[in-house]
């Protein structure tokens, strides 16, 4: 599920809204842009009815600031700091993408080759069309797939690579092709999903953690449920501001939707892994320059009619609002009780990340005011 929070963000890109005189974000909470930010979030959390938030400022190429406000917990109050964990939601394919890119880079898997070279599972029967989805089309949502099937056949809305079609089922796929080549299935637990599929245990949590979140140091972050999560994560919030139960996922649960929105996280370690999309670390365990510009390209263009978040082109992983001052890389994310937002501009080295454990939480990415004091991170 996504926000829709481009037609806001389009508007103050265009000036359509009001900005304040342009001012570097710096690395000290005086700074004046920082201080209209601490100024105006506590009160947009009450005006919207939202238990809490996490912000992670990145400029020059770094983590400049970060902040939590609100509760975790509307009912015991606990605060929300830099440490919070909360559901990444759709943000999450951000970083399966790159993860999906670096086994491309490796040579695991080929980012053109189609993937029915990899796997013996037959996700659409007999539709020869399958034969030649890749993962090109999975990371850019051109697989001609449905967002979720309803038999537990896939069954094709579009031939590959002839529109975009936002699917979780092409997150899934590859996720699966992923597991087969590279990492374990297991024969429990098993859970029914859409279309009555039955999807069986993975290993995708320990993948992610050995191919990238182990890596980028991002050891407060994770799919699988598991202790420290007790302590760390934010509840979720209903639109009426009462609190809802944690999910508890299991290994099945992530096998069907981890690449798809089951990334548990905080804003200081998610800044880590988008400073890596923003300026290479270099090393084996990263993306290198040409590979991490072919994730962040343009790949297809979108309806005028039909964009999602403002964008007009969808890249890898990523949506692009191409800009005359320069491309800026987003993706929103909501489920029960969470909403999230990052934007980044890659020229720049700058962005931000924005975490909220409330059904009304589109509400606080989606602000106009909070999007003018952040608005010059990716405007210059």
């Amino acid at each position: 599920m996504r926000l829709g929070t481009g037609a806001v963000w389009t508007a103050v890109a265009r000036g359509q809204v009001p900005q304040p005189p342009r001012r570097a974000v710096g690395a000290s909470p005086s700074s004046p842009d920082i201080d209209q930010i601490v100024r105006l979030l506590p009160g947009l959390l009450r005006e919207t009815n939202v238990s809490g938030a996490a912000l992670g400022i990145l400029s020059g190429g770094r983590l400049a600031w970060q902040g939590g406000f609100g509760f975790k917990d509307a009912a015991s109050r606990e605060p929300v700091d830099v440490h919070t964990a909360f559901e990444a939601a759709s943000v999450s394919k951000t970083v399966f993408a790159y993860a999906a890119l670096k086994l491309c880079e490796r040579g695991t898997l080929a980012l053109d080759k189609p993937l029915t070279a990899y796997t013996r599972t037959r996700f659409a029967a007999d539709d020869t069309r399958l034969n030649r989805v890749t993962a090109r089309h999975a990371l850019s949502h051109t697989t001609g797939f449905p967002e979720w099937r309803a038999s537990p056949s896939l069954k094709f809305e579009a031939a590959p690579g002839e529109r975009f079609r936002y699917s979780g089922e092409g997150y899934f796929y590859l996720q699966s092709v992923m597991t087969e080549v590279a990492g374990r299935t297991f024969p429990s637990p098993c859970g029914r999903y859409e279309g009555d599929l039955e999807v069986c245990a993975t290993d995708f949590d320990a993948c992610m953690q050995r191919w990238l979140l182990g890596p980028l140091g991002m050891t407060a972050s994770g799919f699988l449920w598991r202790e420290s999560f007790e302590r760390s994560m934010a509840r979720p919030h209903g639109a009426d501001g009462r609190p809802l139960p944690n999910k508890k996922p299991n290994a099945a649960d992530i096998a069907r939707y981890g690449a798809v929105g089951e990334l548990r996280t905080t804003v200081s370690d998610y800044a880590k892994f988008l400073l890596a999309v923003l300026n290479p670390p270099g090393g084996d365990s990263f993306l290198g320059t040409a590979m991490r510009d072919e994730m962040i390209r343009p790949q297809t263009k979108l309806d005028p009619d039909g964009k999602i978040d403002g964008a007009d082109s969808w890249a890898l992983g990523w949506a692009v609002q191409q800009r005359p001052t320069g491309h800026v890389i987003l993706h929103s994310g909501g489920q029960a009780g969470f909403r999230s937002l990052t934007m980044a501009s890659v020229e720049r080295k700058a962005g931000f990340v924005i975490f909220t454990n409330s059904d009304n939480g589109g509400r606080v990415c989606n602000d106009p005011g909070l999007a003018t004091l952040l608005m010059p991170l990716l405007a210059g």
